[in-house]
């Protein structure tokens, strides 16, 4: 009986072996691209009114979003033709906006709008976008939701 020794396995051509990992780095690169390019545009970047009201006349006709409270007390006008200031405790801005806002938008909620900084120092609102308290708090068996939000068809926040 004669023993032979196990022939070592095969490898494939050099070749080959560097297209397969061109091909599988190619794909990874591809992949973490449209992950990367598409996360951006979920993500909300708005500047404070402190930031806004920092840049000074640069700020004036560049299309930003704002974000801050909605201060008690300023809500005015119906929906197509509201006016409400923006605040984030150290500076305020005055706001317009002929788009309605949703159900949810109240004094003291969170805001986000998008337009430009007029000359006159009142930003002009192309879009309200409400942010929302993540926590959920259901009312009790036959009792309404105490915190109803802004009435679009009405002058005034409830």
């Amino acid at each position: 009986m004669t023993l032979v020794a196990p022939s070592p396995p095969a490898l494939p051509p050099p070749r080959r072996r560097w297209g397969t990992i061109l091909a599988v780095t190619a794909v990874l690169v591809l992949v973490g691209y449209l992950a990367f390019s598409n996360m951006g545009s979920a993500f909300v970047y708005y500047l404070t009114p402190t930031e806004l009201l920092a840049r000074g006349d640069a700020a004036v006709g560049d299309t930003v979003r704002l974000g801050g409270l909605v201060k008690q007390g300023s809500i005015s006008g119906p929906a197509t033709d509201l006016r409400f200031v923006l605040t984030d405790g150290g500076a305020e801005i005055p706001v317009h906006s002929t788009v309605a806002p949703t159900r949810s938008f109240r004094e003291g909620a969170g805001a986000v709008v998008e337009g430009q900084l007029a000359p006159d120092g009142v930003f002009q609102a192309s879009q309200v976008i409400v942010k929302h308290d993540e926590n959920y708090q259901a009312p009790s068996p036959g009792a309404l939701p105490s915190n109803r939000g802004f009435d679009p068809g009405t002058d005034e926040a409830p």
